[in-house]
């Protein structure tokens, strides 16, 4: 990817550069997980308001609420009332960022997001959705797609969407490469941070670090499961958490409960779920929202959530140890049941 002085100039203030590489991610374990240091330490800035806790979003200076809401859920609701509902109570009890994908639903989501921001909403929200396409081409006509269904003129934060491949990395730095559209929509305004997702091995993410930096790139933002079993097999928290906390980008939490797949292990409830989650240093958990019901779930766990005790992490971690180390209740590690791009490879470009 030839990305021009020049241009990295004009990002530097919003999407930065680092040169860093994979030494010290073990040894910075200690000083970014759960089992050793609360929240409250780990997180550089916090503050309650109202029925919310907000974070800072990486060094970008974004205050986020600690809880993000799931669009894939916000499409599941067979009345697209309900799903633009939960999107608005949700602004109104304090939860101001928004997730959501190109691909969600066929573009259904975005469409209903777009709705509900409509009216004032848009100016509450911090909005996030993700594009699949591997070049420019694909890349520049998923994001002027969202940003059709969106109704609005920028997204605050666009993120490559399912990193899961160990050659996505270089598809996406190649000359006429994806990363090339996301820069100029960037610099034409329609974007303003940019960071990546993905959900199948922890070494795909580090690679994806890795090719930024050789391109004197570094992320504003990454997306990675966070949950109660993810510390016991292919652990993002242990490989990946480190790395984003020491070069300062903000950690997007997701998959706490895996789709409900984590609960039906009977080791943990889903507040248990949320609170461990929450307790690392992510700048939000983002999770699915589907009904009233799981929306005032969400914010029952922000009400009771106080940081954890070593003793109560460990206890968290030997309780759901010996099912969770051969990924069974983790599918979107192990099957391709989560790989909406596998199922739909057009999408890459």
């Amino acid at each position: 990817m030839d990305i021009s002085r020049r241009d990295l100039f004009k990002v530097a203030s919003t999407s930065g550069l680092v040169a860093l590489g994979l030494a010290g991610a073990e040894a910075l374990f200690s000083e970014a997980s759960a089992q050793t240091r609360p929240a409250s330490t780990q997180t550089t800035s916090q503050t309650r308001s109202g029925e919310m806790i907000y974070r800072t979003l990486g060094r970008t200076g974004e205050k986020i609420s600690v809880i993000g809401l799931g669009g894939h859920h916000i499409g599941r609701p067979k009345e697209e009332e309900e799903g633009i509902r939960l999107v608005r109570t949700a602004i109104d009890r304090g939860i101001n960022f928004m997730d959501n994908s190109w691909d969600y639903h066929n573009g259904g989501s975005e469409i209903r997001m777009g709705k509900a921001l409509k009216d004032g909403y848009r100016q509450k929200a911090f909005l996030m959705t993700k594009i699949d396409g591997r070049t420019k081409q694909a890349a520049t006509q998923q994001i002027n797609d969202s940003l059709k269904r969106l109704q609005t003129d920028r997204i605050d934060l666009l993120q490559h969407h399912e990193i899961i491949r160990m050659e996505d990395p270089d598809r996406i730095f190649a000359p006429g490469g994806a990363m090339e559209a996301v820069l100029e929509a960037q610099k034409a305004g329609k974007v303003r941070y940019i960071g990546f997702t993905g959900h199948k091995d922890p070494l795909v993410h580090l690679r994806m670090l890795d090719v930024a930096a050789q391109n004197n790139f570094r992320f504003d933002a990454v997306q990675m499961p966070l949950n109660v079993m993810d510390a016991h097999f292919r652990s993002f928290e242990r490989q990946v958490l480190p790395r984003l906390v020491k070069d300062e980008i903000g950690v997007l939490g997701m998959k706490s409960m895996g789709d409900q797949n984590i609960l039906k292990s009977n080791t943990v409830k889903p507040i248990e779920c949320l609170h461990y989650a929450i307790n690392l240093p992510t700048s939000t958990v983002i999770t699915g929202m589907e009904s009233m019901e799981i929306l005032n779930q969400a914010f029952e766990a922000v009400r009771t959530f106080q940081p954890m005790s070593q003793q109560q992490v460990r206890e968290l971690l030997n309780r759901t140890r010996e099912v969770a180390l051969k990924g069974q209740y983790e599918l979107f590690k192990t099957t391709s049941q989560f790989d909406s791009t596998a199922k739909n490879p057009e999408w890459l470009g």
